[in-house]
């Protein structure tokens, strides 16, 4: 039987929650979350947590934020034009922007106000460590496909209409 390792496509369902015990994110019914193991396309921590596991395998994995989304540094708040922003722009939302040396960055609205719109570059479960309950739907050898669709972010139902693939 495969085991969850580096080139292997692996379909994983799971329930995301804080240290509080909150649900903040699961895998829809019946579909499992695909990615390409070894390629950085989840969370270091829970890649690492996965390794070696097989389909129908279970477990429960605390994530330190340090291997999820890093820690929450306060210094990462901006304030940008309100006239970069849509109308309907609300705190939470999250924008994909370019930084002056053209890196693409999402960031996170803080607060909006009539002139000014204040931004966090962090990601809002910065600081945060991670519970995840999760089991091994399938392991199996990635195709080409897979490759493309994991290095772009893209899921099965891509439509090739985005950034990436088309």
């Amino acid at each position: 039987m495969a085991t969850v390792q580096d080139g292997m496509l692996v379909r994983f369902n799971y329930v995301l929650t804080l240290d509080d015990g909150e649900i903040i994110d699961q895998s829809p019914e019946g579909q499992p979350l695909a990615y390409v193991h070894g390629t950085g396309s989840i969370i270091s921590g829970l890649e690492k947590a996965l390794e070696g596991m097989a389909p129908g395998e279970e477990k429960q994995v605390c994530v330190p934020a340090a291997e999820a989304y890093g820690e929450f540094e306060p210094g990462m708040i901006e304030r940008l034009p309100r006239s970069l922003f849509p109308e309907d722009v609300e705190v939470g939302m999250g924008f994909r922007m370019r930084n002056e040396a053209g890196q693409v960055l999402t960031v996170y609205v803080e607060s909006v106000g009539d002139e000014v719109v204040e931004v966090n570059l962090s990601h809002p479960l910065a600081g945060k460590d991670l519970h995840f309950s999760v089991q091994i739907a399938e392991v199996r050898e990635a195709t080409e496909e897979d490759l493309m669709q994991d290095s772009c972010g893209c899921s099965d139902d891509c439509d090739d209409d985005c950034s990436c693939c088309g």
